[in-house]
């Protein structure tokens, strides 16, 4: 049996602390995994730019109820589970993903989860599921003989794609696609309905 690993912004949604500065002008907010490598790293600027601007977990989820799945991604999750099973391995937090999820048909979300004082809304912090959870999540599901196929972005796609039976690059920055020459790079999802085609070795149409 075969399971497509999807990474979520970027590929199926906007990548959504991009749609949050672009709101509230703090040009910062605008960095991501394809900006900056070390996730740590970012989401400790991110939380400091959030305490700064005395912003919280209300006014990003105001954000995020007006945005909706990349065009034509909620077509092609539907086009993807009739073919594998589908797992969504994300870096986003699942008090942002869910009217997202809802848009998308409820696929499977493996992510991570926030702290937030309840009072006021304020963001105290951020708890990863595990240390490189893309690439764990593989490794897990090739311990029990599923194949895998993996799509993403980003730095943080790179250790999934790598470890994946076959990886592909979607929608992935320049700067990623040079150093990363050994994964196919596509930029549409028709391509990338060839790509998974192709590193099927169980789906042929």
């Amino acid at each position: 049996m075969e399971i497509a690993c999807l990474d979520l912004e970027g590929v199926l949604i906007p990548e959504i602390w991009i749609e949050f500065a672009k709101k509230t002008g703090i040009e910062a907010l605008k960095a991501t995994t394809r900006d900056i490598a070390d996730y740590d790293e970012l989401m400790k600027m991110r939380l400091n730019e959030l305490n700064k601007a005395s912003l919280g977990i209300h006014e990003i989820q105001e954000v995020i109820a007006t945005l909706s799945p990349l065009e034509g991604a909620p077509d092609f999750v539907n086009w993807l589970r009739e073919r594998f099973q589908v797992v969504i391995l994300s870096d986003t937090f699942y008090e942002f993903a869910g009217p997202l999820m809802k848009q998308l048909g409820y696929p499977t979300l493996l992510c991570h989860k926030l702290t937030v004082d309840q009072k006021n809304g304020k963001v105290l912090d951020y708890n990863l599921r595990q240390a490189n959870p893309k690439r764990q999540v593989i490794c897990s599901l090739k311990s029990i003989y599923y194949r895998t196929i993996a799509a993403g972005d980003s730095y943080n796609d790179t250790t999934m794609l790598a470890e994946a039976d076959a990886g592909i690059l979607f929608k992935a920055p320049q700067n990623v696609i040079e150093e990363f020459p050994q994964f196919p790079a596509v930029h549409t999802y028709e391509d990338l309905q060839k790509e998974f085609l192709k590193a099927s070795i169980e789906v042929r149409s």
